[in-house]
């Protein structure tokens, strides 16, 4: 079906999902945008609700899934496409949950948990890092944390589809890495704190982070197993949290090869 009008309600509703956080929950759909993406949102099972292609970019290079497909004039494409790298096609998918709870663990796994992220892109650059390292599980510890935010998609390069992600109550998440018998490891400065390269990360292991203008809250140094420092040799005394997160979890993979 082709769509001429940008006062079309097919592209204003596409417009809200992709603006507002709140349609995306009320309507439990979200936005993909790329060819990349839209084929890690498929790989990964995720059920396409519509798809707007324009077919003087798009290459079907992915294949069409059987789904209601609307075709967009450049002109009109331009007006929904973020950026001009998208391959002429947008999706839009319905969204998919898991509980903690229902999660299983591989044997010592490495689990990424981040307290009350602040920045969609900062989120998105730690699911591309946990992707390329092959961590078992992303864990945000905030109710309000929105993984099908378009920037969290678009700075993951679509990784948010290919990790296990779960939002959870912060207690809850602790007395889950202790039922599973997985030592926490805290990111948090005191005396007692370490470098990093002292800790065994070989064992099964929960890296736990928190956003640069706080840090973690004092509840993770009390229950962790140990806390952990990366060596500052310069005048700064932190990383983006992206980049800390991205040097912990690769010291992970460097002693478990």
């Amino acid at each position: 079906m082709q769509i001429e009008s940008a006062q079309n309600q097919k592209i204003k509703n596409l417009l809200k999902l992709q603006e507002k956080s709140r349609e995306r929950k009320k309507q439990g759909l979200f936005v993909v945008e790329g060819i990349g993406e839209n084929e890690l949102a498929l790989s990964a099972g995720y059920e396409p609700e519509e798809l707007f292609v324009c077919r003087t970019i798009f290459a079907d290079s992915i294949g069409l899934p059987r789904t209601e497909i609307y075709y967009l004039s450049p002109a009109l494409f331009e007006k929904i496409a973020y950026r001009g790298t998208t391959g002429g096609i947008v999706g839009i998918y319905k969204m998919k949950s898991i509980r903690l709870e229902e999660i299983k663990l591989p044997e010592n796994p490495l689990v990424v948990v981040l307290e009350a992220v602040e920045k969609p892109g900062n989120l998105g650059a730690i699911l591309r890092t946990c992707d390329g390292a092959g961590a078992d599980l992303l864990i945000v510890c905030d109710p309000l944390v929105d993984f099908y935010n378009p920037n969290v998609i678009r700075s993951s390069v679509g990784t948010v589809f290919t990790n296990q992600v779960v939002s959870e109550q912060k207690e809850m998440v602790v007395n889950w890495l202790r039922q599973n018998k997985v030592q926490i490891i805290s990111t948090f400065l005191r005396n007692d704190t370490k470098d990093l390269y002292e800790i065994d990360l070989k064992k099964s292991s929960a890296i736990v982070l928190g956003t640069e203008a706080t840090g973690l809250s004092d509840f993770w140094a009390k229950n962790a197993d140990s806390l952990i420092k990366i060596p500052m040799n310069g005048k700064a005394d932190s990383l983006n949290v992206s980049n800390a997160a991205a040097v912990c979890i690769y010291e992970a993979v460097r002693q478990r090869s």
